[in-house]
């Protein structure tokens, strides 16, 4: 009898440790560093000193650079800053974003380019339009915006690459375009990709759409709970059922997860709906510790679990420059409370 449970647990092992050599897409755990990020804010104007330094005191090891376009609600124009005309702030210009990179490589650190659109007075997820030439159109256009930055992430070594932000009705409708774009972005940049879903978008994404990408990126911006100030306790609870569906995601298409952005504004209630608080934020009391509470309780949730590859903070403010009208609601934690428990995870819990 003790032979044969020697010999049955002998098997069991055996085919733990053989389970991905005979099952080559079976799940694997992340097994790099943790990504230690912050979003970079592109400054209106050229940065007066390097402001990485500021981000490694903090334990910040990736940056998010982000360029920005624009396209008009109903239009298929994507415009930016092509030759330095100052129609947009510097820092989301290519000119800005190469600085931006070059910088942080000079200081040692890992680079995400993540070039966005912006859409005023509306967002990514709502782009739409009625006729195939139409959607052709702005297709065109963002192909070209986006292999631009492809081609800079190539050339100066970029660490990862993100193909899109929360385009959510464009990959509801439009899939062909985003399987070929990546095939496209592939032929000029050849290191990792992932794409930011929003945080109700990744898991109706098909898996072959997931598939072609190195990691699952999810702006994480989850509604958790209404109160003005919950613990930290209170918070990680409800984030229970949200990560056991990141987990199951996770088990089905077999790439680890980035937080692409996770962010609190400084304000009451900031864990609950941040698009609906943006509207009204500055009528909101301030409320640095909400803030915390919120960044502490992401971490305590995600940062031992086996798919999860780590995190981009929104944002950050270089040098201070280009800070909102509204600073001690906005979401940079910089000089509050959360500035220190953004510390205390990347420079403590990170070198475990």
């Amino acid at each position: 009898m003790r032979y044969h449970i020697k010999l049955h647990t002998f098997l069991l092992y055996l085919f733990l440790a053989t389970s991905s050599w005979f099952f080559p897409d079976a799940p694997k755990s992340f097994e790099g560093e943790r990504i230690k990020g912050i979003s970079l804010v592109g400054p209106p104007a050229p940065f007066k000193a390097n402001p990485m330094s500021s981000l490694q005191q903090v334990g910040v090891d990736w940056v998010g650079v982000i360029p920005f376009a624009y396209s008009l609600s109903g239009s298929t124009s994507v415009t930016y800053d092509r030759k330095g005309d100052n129609t947009q702030w510097w820092g989301e210009t290519p000119e800005g974003s190469l600085t931006a990179i070059q910088l942080a490589k000079a200081k040692g650190m890992k680079v995400m380019l993540k070039p966005q659109i912006y859409v005023p007075g509306d967002w990514p997820g709502a782009i739409d339009f009625q006729t195939e030439a139409e959607w052709r159109a702005w297709e065109k256009q963002y192909e070209e915006y986006i292999l631009l930055f492809a081609k800079m992430a190539e050339q100066e070594q970029v660490d990862l690459f993100c193909i899109g932000t929360e385009f959510k009705i464009a990959l509801q409708k439009r899939m062909r375009f985003w399987l070929q774009l990546i095939d496209k972005i592939k032929v000029h940049y050849k290191g990792p990709l992932t794409y930011a879903s929003n945080w109700d978008e990744f898991y109706d994404l098909p898996t072959r759409f997931w598939r072609k990408l190195d990691y699952v990126g999810i702006d994480a911006y989850f509604p958790l709970l209404e109160e003005k100030t919950p613990s930290v306790d209170q918070l990680v609870k409800a984030w229970i059922p949200k990560r056991q569906s990141i987990r199951a995601f996770y088990l089905k298409v077999k790439k680890p997860i980035i937080f692409t952005e996770f962010g609190y504004l400084t304000v009451d209630g900031c864990a609950w709906q941040a698009w609906e608080l943006e509207k009204v934020v500055r009528r909101l009391p301030v409320n640095e510790q909400a803030q915390a509470n919120a960044i502490e309780a992401l971490f305590q949730t995600f940062w031992k679990e086996f798919y999860w590859a780590g995190s981009f903070y929104w944002k950050w403010f270089p040098n201070m420059q280009g800070i909102s009208d509204y600073p001690e609601r906005d979401y940079s934690p910089q000089g509050k409370k959360g500035e220190g428990v953004i510390a205390k995870w990347y420079l403590e819990e990170g070198n475990h």
